[in-house]
């Protein structure tokens, strides 16, 4: 929730926004109302469109970090202008300067001649009485340089040379904190800055992963998020060394052309100054500045690219409700098999040896079988991970029931899950097998559901991910999760404790006493009660109640998309018809008949009376489709077998800013470049492919030995 006071004490926090994002401003005021009255972003995209103008989840979120920024600002702002008030340096002038800087910068730079510092060679200058020198020579008006100098000569300065080079000194930190020459300094990186690698000795191994960096540089400003977080790992683990920064000459001559006014012997000086000032000053402090500028860019792409990453993954489509026989393979140690019930519960498991040593294929295959047929399985998962192509071909090869189809499951994070408290606390009396093979099958039922269990970083599906702001990352993948569960929609009386946090208004201390009066009284009869739940008052009602869904309610309303403000427009609209709920529900004709003019009000227009009638014509829908069956080329099985010029099915299993990763059954992910995604430029490769989206290759290069390959999608 957004803070009520920091708003009321920000009254242009609204105008700001909204010019920023090139939005309205009325829509950003009553946006903001709404954060900080407690609604979440799912609630307020979903069922308060007439106060927002129809804002999206994108937008909202937006308004609320722009919000985020701006209270950041202003609180800098407030704790400057109280510390040169302390100082007694607060000048009109500085002060009007400091209220209207617009960038955190900009405070900055007006701050920084005030801020205290640590020992510096012009504080000791001054300390022997340089100053004055220096005022003198930076106004370019002596002719004599030495004669007026030498007055200067005295005490622990003792000869002109030291008292011109403390002079100097001063000089070079005033022209370091001047916003102009600040200014002139980062429009020279803005242009011309460099990113510039080498290798350190000895860390020159030919095999690196780092080795296109070992001699690399390309302008800043065309440097990819990707690229740059790739050589600031390599720089991190001490393989390069890494600079940001522009011709020194051109920048020092920019100085130069605004600072000198006249060539004399005091201009000589400020020259020597500058040059000073330049490379031990402003040169180190703007490369800092455009370092975390770069790093907040990269962070930023990186973590938008998880985010949609993670959003294609949880909206996966689900196999729904079906008794699932779930394997986890494995040589040595044997498939995990477990059997599951339609609620994902688990009814059997055992280990079976159908690959090598041990070689109990007939064995394995009887075992299989009788398992299908002992709990009436539907459908079979089976792992990717270690020995998941060789399990697939043992179970195609057995004689399933007709209609029982074999599914190959990602098992990125399975692992995670299986040693987590969470599966500790569902499967005490199993080990990390087991869980782990539960996983996989509960996965292929609804990955959405599973998936809410793990750390989103786990699942890997993102670019560096390691690398970027944690804290940003978590926040964004957390909100990701918000979006994806509430786009879905939550079963109230079946749902875990972990999938119902993510419920808009009710989080982790709600969804456990939810699950408890739900376990302590029997399934929810109907939204209504919700009410019943200890401590979940009208507001958190009011947030959760459109998303979760009750299957056997007696208001069928109950198990849609309709939020329980609206169910009285809907029975407006039955009686209308001539008609009950139920039976409008679904009913394409009588819906078609509504006049939705004649339902709207000051509080409820077309945009939510449009959203009624869509969720009327199909109730209950899901979303994300369902599961579909894929198949890997049977011939390829290992990175050996691939063969230059081969097309191939392939599944894609990570997308990044620069190309997508392609799974063709080798148990290495190939690289489809964007410059080969399609005959045709591509900018971004979310305009092309979709992660899990099955797609043709071909395989343009093979490298065993830093086990990469290389695809086409230009066939």
């Amino acid at each position: 929730m957004l803070s009520a006071q920091n708003y009321l004490r920000n009254m242009n926090a609204s105008s700001n926004i909204s010019r920023n994002l090139g939005l309205k401003e009325a829509n950003v005021k009553a946006t903001l109302e709404l954060l900080i009255e407690g609604a979440t972003i799912p609630f307020i995209s979903r069922y308060r469109k007439e106060m927002t103008g129809g804002l999206d989840e994108v937008q909202i979120g937006d308004i609320k970090e722009s919000y985020r920024q701006h209270t950041e600002l202003e609180k800098r702002r407030e704790f400057i202008l109280g510390s040169l008030l302390e100082q007694d340096v607060l000048t009109d002038e500085l002060k009007q300067k400091i209220l209207v800087a617009h960038t955190l910068t900009a405070l900055e730079d007006f701050y920084l001649p005030y801020k205290p510092k640590r020992k510096t060679k012009a504080e000791t200058a001054r300390k022997l009485g340089l100053e004055p020198l220096a005022g003198t020579l930076m106004r370019q008006e002596v002719s004599d340089v030495r004669s007026v100098a030498i007055r200067f000569v005295k005490g622990e300065v003792t000869d002109v040379e030291m008292a011109l080079a403390g002079a100097r000194d001063i000089m070079a930190e005033w022209i370091s904190e001047r916003t102009a020459a600040r200014d002139i300094v980062r429009k020279h990186f803005l242009h011309s800055a460099i990113i510039r690698s080498k290798v350190v000795k000895g860390k020159d191994d030919a095999d690196s992963k780092f080795r296109d960096y070992f001699d690399f540089d390309q302008p800043l400003k065309k440097c990819p998020g990707h690229r740059f977080l790739a050589m600031k790992r390599a720089e991190d683990e001490g393989v390069i060394r890494l600079s940001l920064i522009p011709p020194r000459p051109e920048g020092i001559e920019r100085l130069e052309r605004y600072f000198i006014r006249q060539e004399g012997p005091a201009s000589e000086q400020i020259k020597l100054a500058i040059a000073d000032s330049y490379k031990r000053l402003l040169e180190p402090s703007i490369e800092t500045e455009f370092r975390n500028e770069a790093k907040i860019k990269a962070d930023t792409e990186a973590i938008q690219v998880f985010a949609e990453n993670l959003k294609q993954l949880l909206l996966a489509p689900p196999l729904g409700s079906k008794r699932i026989l779930a394997i986890d393979p494995g040589f040595r140690t044997g498939c995990k098999v477990v059997c599951l019930d339609e609620h994902g519960g688990l009814l059997h498991n055992e280990t079976i040896y159908p690959h090598p040593p041990k070689n109990e294929g007939g064995k394995a295959a009887s075992k299989i079988s009788n398992l299908v047929q002992t709990y009436k399985i539907d459908a079979i998962a089976i792992g990717n991970g270690t020995a998941g192509r060789e399990t697939e071909r043992f179970v195609q090869d057995i004689r399933l029931p007709a209609g029982t189809e074999a599914y190959v499951v990602s098992e990125n994070g399975a692992s995670i899950y299986s040693a987590s408290a969470v599966a500790r606390a569902e499967f005490p009396d199993y080990d990390v097998t087991v869980r782990g093979s539960v996983s996989i099958g509960r996965r292929l039922m609804d990955p959405l559901s599973e998936l809410v269990k793990i750390d989103p970083k786990a699942i890997g599906v993102g670019q560096y991910q390691h690398d970027v702001d944690q804290k940003k990352l978590k926040e964004k993948l957390d909100a990701t999760v918000e979006s994806a569960v509430n786009n879905v929609g939550v079963n109230l009386n079946t749902s875990s404790e972990h999938l119902l946090q993510y419920v808009s208004g009710i989080g982790p201390k709600l969804s456990k006493a939810i699950v408890t009066h739900r376990d302590e009284s029997g399934p929810f009869g109907s939204r209504k009660d919700l009410m019943k739940v200890p401590g979940l008052g009208a507001k958190a009602y009011e947030q959760c109640a459109g998303f979760l869904r009750i299957t056997n309610s007696k208001n069928p309303l109950d198990n849609s998309a309709v939020h329980p403000e609206s169910y009285a427009i809907v029975k407006r609209m039955a009686k209308d018809t001539q008609s009950e709920v139920e039976e409008l529900m679904g009913n394409q004709e009588l819906i078609a008949s509504l006049e939705l003019e004649r339902y709207a009000s000051n509080e409820v227009g077309l945009p939510t009376l449009n959203d009624i009638v869509f969720e009327l014509q199909k109730p209950g829908r899901d979303p994300r489709g369902k599961a579909k069956i894929f198949s890997f080329s049977k011939d390829v099985r290992k990175l050996e077998d691939l063969k230059l010029g081969m097309i191939l099915p392939g599944i894609v299993t990570n997308i990044t800013k620069f190309g997508a990763f392609v799974d063709v059954g080798v148990k290495q992910d190939g690289l489809v470049h964007v410059s080969q995604l399609a005959d045709r430029f591509v900018s971004d490769p979310t305009e092309i492919v979709k992660l899990s989206q099955e797609v043709s290759v071909k395989v343009l290069e093979v490298d065993t030995a830093r086990n990469r390959i290389a695809f086409t999608m230009k066939l």
